[in-house]
């Protein structure tokens, strides 16, 4: 008789995932009482991990974003996203939110991960900072982000879970150095412009690369700032195909992580063990 299988070698098991999908404003506390009820959707329909958008709590002027800032470890933002995932029994990833920097004059854009329990698991803080400017569109996220120099995963019985925020999808060895993992979550407020342009083929490139699912969790609709995110939430798996998606508006995608599709595209096309850089 063989003996029992170690906690360690027990393997990941399918799971459903759910992308929460919003158009956050300005006031905190409204953004979380949608948060909330869309979370409370998705573990009505199996959902085991729900993962909310960058800035879920507070899209808005740079002054609304320093208004929101957290000290990590306390505030009303982590409160909620702890009590919701014990409440609900769920992984929950917490999109983005803005925690204090080093500096005072800048915060960092950090994704938050709570277990069953509400235990914060893992945290990381957005590496690369957006900047782009087309007519009078302009961003330049290192105007008031401090970047992030870690790249961060955590384990979960469904498997090696890799995170990474919005502008982070343009930069694949940032995913490379996360190593062998089955989930790729990228919450993210893309424009219209960048997003119609390249948010889907980046996010289908990076599941293919990495023969992982990919779960893409947007802002997806005009703000009250006048800026339009592109939306169009979506769950990819290992071989690029979109299997879930929501274009626009506030809602959930959920959709299944399946272990043996994963075997099956790693065996089929063995690429990550052909690596030589």
């Amino acid at each position: 008789m063989n003996p029992p299988c170690s906690e360690a070698t027990i393997p990941p098991k399918n799971a459903r995932v759910a992308a929460i999908q919003m158009i956050s404003t300005p006031r905190v506390e409204e953004n979380l009482r949608t948060a909330g009820a869309l979370i409370a959707a998705a573990a009505a329909q199996g959902a085991e991990l729900a993962a909310l958008p960058e800035y879920f709590p507070v899209m808005g002027r740079d002054a609304d974003k320093f208004a929101a800032c957290e000290r990590d470890g306390s505030g009303p933002i982590q409160e909620f996203l702890a009590a919701t995932a014990r409440r609900h029994g769920i992984w929950l990833a917490g999109g983005s939110l803005p925690l204090a920097a080093s500096v005072a004059d800048k915060v960092s854009n950090t994704c938050l991960v709570f277990d069953p329990q509400g235990a914060r698991v893992a945290r990381y803080d957005k590496i690369h900072l957006f900047g782009f400017q087309k007519g009078e569109e302009r961003y330049d996220e290192s105007a008031t982000i401090e970047p992030g120099r870690q790249p961060a995963a955590f384990t979960a019985p469904f498997g090696r879970v890799g995170l990474s925020i919005c502008y982070d999808l343009r930069f694949p060895e940032l995913f490379r150095a996360l190593g062998e993992i089955d989930l790729l979550l990228l919450p993210a407020a893309f424009t219209e412009v960048t997003g119609r342009a390249h948010w889907e083929i980046l996010l289908r490139a990076r599941a293919i690369e990495n023969q992982c699912y990919v779960l893409a969790i947007a802002q997806g609709g005009t703000h009250e700032n006048r800026r339009q995110t592109h939306g169009n939430s979506m769950l990819i798996d290992p071989w690029g195909e979109v299997i879930a998606r929501r274009d626009k508006g506030e809602g959930v995608v959920i959709g299944e992580i399946d272990h043996a599709r994963i075997a099956e595209v790693r065996a089929s096309l063995p690429a990550l063990s052909h690596r030589v850089l």
